[in-house]
């Protein structure tokens, strides 16, 4: 593929100094890293930062209740924020995600996060749940394309939408000149759906994703078990690129014949190695083990 900038997820480094993780992220031989609007920074403080060791900012990530009226003018209100950001980053793409780990029960009465990896069709919001979630974000993909950023959906195991039957029905209500997409493999992988065929099916509308992979033994042993989300997180679920089950060189084929270019973010939750560093330099010499 031409055009390709792989970056690397500070989430490996959660509870770490956010420059320690940008500078190793960049000694890892990653071109960027991705870039928010933060609480305690000004755009300026938080582009500088990544000047300082070499990186450019990568698409961002805004995650919220999109299903919730309730929010919907705060959710509007940090759309523009992300986007208005995003525009002073050099970021053309923004990933878009729901929320509702632990905020959202099913008619079951079990939270999103207790039946991560299981879903069942009870566990589904309702048709109005739905509505309201399209609505808004169709709205959010408006207010970021007048910037010149495309909102990009971005599943997730744990929240409400993380099935294939549950993306497939909400991007059957939005408006695809408004809304993209930027998925995660991993989470992919583990809500049980075949990923290659996903890539496939919606390659025209990727324009960024994260790239992860995951233990298939642990998920075969959490499943049948019905793990939550923690669970599943404390016995290994995510591992490095190459290590796991998904099929990156074929996702990159099928990326590569859509004339795909832009970011490619890698990401390892949760590392069972001894650094976040030697983790993101697995991923890092796996990719370039594939000419990438």
């Amino acid at each position: 593929m031409k055009d390709i900038l792989i970056g690397c997820g500070q989430i490996t480094w959660q509870g770490e100094n956010a420059d320690r993780a940008l500078a190793e992220i960049a000694q890892a031989g990653y071109a960027g890293a991705p870039a928010s609007p933060a609480k305690d920074s000004t755009t300026e403080q938080t582009l500088a930062a990544f000047e300082q060791v070499g990186l450019r900012p990568a698409p961002g990530y805004l995650g919220v209740d999109f299903w919730d009226q309730t929010q919907e003018d705060a959710i509007l209100a940090r759309a523009e924020d992300h986007a208005q950001f995003a525009k002073r980053a050099g970021c053309t793409e923004l990933y878009v995600a729901a929320g509702g780990f632990t905020t959202y029960k099913t008619s079951r009465g079990l939270t999103r996060a207790q039946v991560a990896g299981h879903v069942t069709p009870a566990d589904e919001m309702t048709a109005a749940e739905y509505e309201q979630f399209a609505k808004v974000l169709d709205k959010v993909g408006e207010i970021t394309l007048s910037h010149g950023v495309r909102s990009c959906f971005h599943n997730h195991v744990g929240s409400v939408i993380e099935t294939r039957a549950e993306v497939d029905r909400l991007f059957g209500m939005v408006n695809r000149d408004a809304v993209f997409m930027g998925p995660d493999t991993g989470h992919l992988a583990w809500a049980g759906v075949d990923v290659v065929s996903f890539f496939r099916d919606y390659a025209d509308s990727i324009l960024t994703a994260h790239i992860k992979d995951i233990d298939g033994e642990v998920l075969a042993r959490g499943v049948p078990a019905e793990w939550d989300y923690a669970t599943f997180s404390d016995a290994g679920i995510f591992t490095e690129l190459g290590l796991g089950i998904v099929d990156f060189p074929a996702l990159f084929d099928i990326l590569d014949h859509a004339g795909f270019s832009g970011w490619l973010i890698v990401e390892t939750d949760v590392t069972q190695q001894e650094s976040a560093l030697v983790s993101a330099q697995m991923s890092r010499d796996y990719l370039r083990s594939l000419g990438m």
